[in-house]
């Protein structure tokens, strides 16, 4: 192949410009795919909130697991260009599994708009899910790494200017994305009956992921590609690991104690490798408690979006989407990162303050334990308002042969609403456009529109007005984006500066692997107490939410006040000249060594040749 630096265009080699290109449509895909994916979940596989929000959850912990794997194979076994390629092209086969399982038409046999094999559809998401989480997660430690690959030593300016595009792509694509898939998502298409365009919404990202798969092979002739020379966080495992090993062989008192217990590594790794390995695990160990901040941002993507169904997306001009509110997000990051390096930590320097970026970071978590009591507080009101509708409409009917089953669309009180009357045994579907609500006075409070009711009727059907959507605005939810945005900007960009700050150059792949492991551990911990809480109301679950946050928040201030800061560049250069001295003190002993040795060998020769003192046979 030609090299990369073959070609350029103002100085840049031209194949970032491929590498630039396929990182916009990957992550336009998947931001895209999981803008409105919960969604998905609630309204096409009927899921209720609770398993919605679980299998949403898992799915992002997967793809913040798999990034280790995906630097391991690189690092050490296919190198960075082949697991771009083989893993774009899994990647790109979950996309297209989950436009297909979106597709009603396939199992609607009756042509009702309601698919009759729904395990079909589940099964084929699910694999789909897989693999798109295996192919992001795999990909992602490698095309920033591969695009730096390409520029030579002298190039540095260039390649400062190439991250930050790149950067730029990242938040360029998942901000269009979040914009167009809700949209493509709300038209209705259909074969046989018109519904929701989950196919398209999940389609269009699909085929931005084939495209962006297309672009990567272009340019693939122009692309150095460095061989894998093995992955630090396996050397740093390995290290880890003998160190626990010989320290549980050596357990005895009569074996002396040693200064830190990586120090029983000593016996098979170099001093310097195992002092590098100490100072990541100082940083590793502030990393014990922020997956509880996690736990809470990426709640925006499942319970906020099925929060935000509940509410009135009417703008005037502008009619928002649900899942378009989560654009909030990038939006105010653009703004308010320029606002907080230039304006705000400032101002907070010149009054005296020492804002640590341990502070910030504990900061942080309490911005967004505050967002989590907003929403609590919006979710407040969505239920009275929910609660004085559901009181005040009632659905009056007569027995028409058996019962009638009544089941809500969605916790929205908007049309359609769905009704399986049973007739003769027979179960037939149909929906109204307006809406009709059960008449239960008595329990009106308790009423949720989650469950599936049941009604005794007599001859005939009569739906008494139509009801207007819910009165809570999709506005009210602007606060909570903005508490949770502000705690990202101090607790992400700053933890991850000063994660960075506190390790060695050849620790950072380290440092990102239990990064995005803490992010994976927060979804996981979504899941656990969205299935085991089992709370009866959504405000609760979220002041729940808020308080572990804000508890976990008192322990990592702790651990932030006994913290010492460190200059690893500073360690290392003294490090290394002790491991200089220590060189040359055992240089200068074995020179003395040698000089004794050569004199005993003089003296021994000399009386070798005095015949008086030679043995007579």
């Amino acid at each position: 192949y030609f090299s990369s630096t073959t070609y350029g265009v103002c100085g840049y080699p031209l194949s970032i410009f491929f590498i630039v290109v396929n990182e916009f449509c990957e992550r336009f895909s998947y931001y895209g795919m999981r803008a409105v994916l919960v969604l998905y979940f609630k309204y096409f596989l009927r899921w209720d909130n609770d398993l919605a929000t679980s299998i949403y959850h898992t799915f992002v912990a997967l793809c913040y697991l798999t990034p280790i794997l995906g630097a391991i194979v690189a690092d050490s076994w296919l190198g960075k260009f082949k697991t771009i390629i083989y893993l774009s092209i899994v990647y790109a086969i979950g996309q297209v599994l989950m436009a297909v399982s979106a597709i009603h038409d396939i199992t609607d046999t009756d042509r009702d708009g309601t698919p009759d094999n729904m395990t079909f559809h589940v099964a084929l998401s699910m694999v789909g899910l897989f693999l798109i989480a295996l192919g992001t997660g795999g990909i992602k430690p490698c095309v920033a790494a591969f695009g730096g690959d390409q520029f030579s030593d002298s190039q540095d300016k260039q390649r400062r200017t190439f991250f930050s595009v790149f950067y730029l792509c990242i938040n360029g694509g998942s901000l269009l994305s979040t914009i167009i898939t809700p949209i493509l998502r709300a038209q209705e298409c259909g074969i046989y009956s018109q519904q929701k365009c989950y196919s398209l919404a999940f389609g269009v990202p699909a085929a931005l992921m084939v495209v962006a798969l297309v672009v990567f092979i272009v340019g693939s002739g122009m692309y150095y590609k460095a061989e894998p020379q093995g992955n630090i966080m396996l050397d740093v495992c390995k290290c880890i690991g003998f160190a626990i090993k010989n320290r549980y062989r050596h357990r005895s008192s009569q074996y002396p104690k040693k200064e830190h217990w990586m120090d029983w590594a000593e016996d098979k790794y170099e001093k310097l490798l195992i002092a590098q390995i100490k100072m990541v695990l100082k940083v590793l160990f502030l990393y014990i408690p922020l997956p509880m901040f996690w736990t809470l941002f990426d709640q925006k993507g499942s319970r906020w979006t099925l929060q935000a169904t509940t509410m009135d997306g009417n703008f005037g001009l502008l009619v928002i989407q649900p899942d378009q509110m989560q654009t909030v997000n990038p939006i105010l990051i653009l703004t308010l990162v320029p606002i907080m390096d230039s304006l705000i930590y400032p101002l907070i320097q010149k009054c005296g303050l020492n804002f640590t970026p341990l502070k910030r970071m504990t900061v942080g978590m309490l911005l967004a334990a505050i967002a989590f009591i907003c929403a609590a507080v919006v979710q407040i009101e969505i239920d009275v308002s929910r609660k004085q509708l559901l009181c005040l409409y009632t659905l009056k009917c007569t027995k028409v042969h058996g019962f009638i089953y009544v089941k809500y669309n969605s916790i929205n009180i908007e049309p359609p609403f769905y009704f399986y009357v049973q007739i003769d045994n027979v179960f037939k579907y149909c929906h109204l456009s307006k809406i009709s609500l059960p008449s239960f006075e008595s329990q009106c409070p308790k009423l949720n529109c989650n469950y599936l009711y049941l009604f005794q009727c007599q001859e005939s059907i009569t739906v008494a007005e139509d009801i207007k959507p819910n009165s809570a605005h999709m506005a009210l939810q602007i606060p909570q984006y903005f508490f949770i945005t502000a705690g990202e900007v101090m607790f992400s960009v700053t933890g991850l500066e000063f994660s960075y700050s506190q390790a060695p150059n050849n620790m950072k792949a380290v440092l990102q692997a239990g990064w995005l492991f803490t992010v994976a551990i927060g979804n996981f911990i979504v899941l656990i107490v969205a299935e085991l809480a089992k709370l009866p109301e959504q405000w609760a679950e979220y002041i729940l939410f808020a308080s572990l946050l804000i508890a976990v928040c008192f322990i990592f201030s702790i651990m932030a006040y006994f913290y010492t800061y460190i200059d690893p560049a500073e360690i290392e250069a003294q490090f290394k000249k002790k491991l200089n001295a220590d060189d040359e003190d055992d240089k200068s002993k074995l020179q003395k060594t040698e000089v004794e040795m050569v004199r005993k060998d003089s003296n021994k020769s000399h009386d070798e040749d005095d015949p008086a003192k030679q043995t007579k046979m």
